[in-house]
């Protein structure tokens, strides 16, 4: 396994960020700052001085996956309706998650439990849905504003919950998308025009 002290060019933020992950990926959900520094290649007190806490680097590993999920959405095909927006953002928001149910397991149980350190993951989230969302075409015109300034966070706080169950495993891997999307479609219908 590569160490963090075989990337000493990397900046250390990045570095530390990564090495969170690969003890996640191992399944060491649990791991020290210590263990953190050692796999990072950093001293003791390089996480602490970069992130402050480990609730605020996992605060940063959701963030990266956030921006995974953009990065894949801003690639994807815009079909003209929000709601075909917002079913493709579902299938690559599960997708990011299912790409390593592991780390994305430890990563949600983390962030879901009370700390000081509060992150950016609604804001995000949000950030995320508005932008499958666009402009609202396809959904009723007379509410089409109040649509797209309420219905991101709606559906953030939706699809929090669905990873809430599949992060206590509540919900199978393979149900975690069809359980996003029957969310997600509920409250798009109550803003689709018939």
């Amino acid at each position: 396994m590569e160490t963090g002290k075989k990337r000493r060019g990397e900046p250390v933020r990045q570095r530390v960020i990564d090495a969170a992950e690969r003890l996640l990926r191992d399944g060491r959900a649990e791991f020290s700052m210590r263990d953190l520094a050692c796999e990072a290649g950093v001293s003791f007190a390089t996480p602490f001085n970069q992130f402050g806490s480990k609730p605020a680097i996992m605060h940063a590993l959701s963030a990266r996956r956030i921006d995974a999920m953009l990065t894949r959405l801003d690639a994807s095909p815009q079909p003209p309706h929000a709601a075909d927006r917002v079913a493709i953002a579902v299938d690559i928001a599960v997708a990011v998650m299912l790409d390593e149910p592991i780390v994305n397991r430890a990563v949600m149980a983390w962030i879901g439990t009370g700390s000081v350190a509060s992150g950016e993951v609604r804001s995000n989230s949000t950030a995320l849905w508005a932008q499958a969302l666009g402009d609202g075409a396809g959904l009723t015109s007379l509410r089409r504003d109040e649509v797209c300034r309420i219905l991101p966070a709606q559906l953030a706080l939706a699809f929090r919950g669905a990873l809430s169950f599949w992060t206590a495993g509540e919900l199978a891997d393979e149900e975690l998308g069809p359980a996003a999307r029957q969310i997600a479609d509920t409250l798009l219908r109550a803003y689709s025009c018939d």
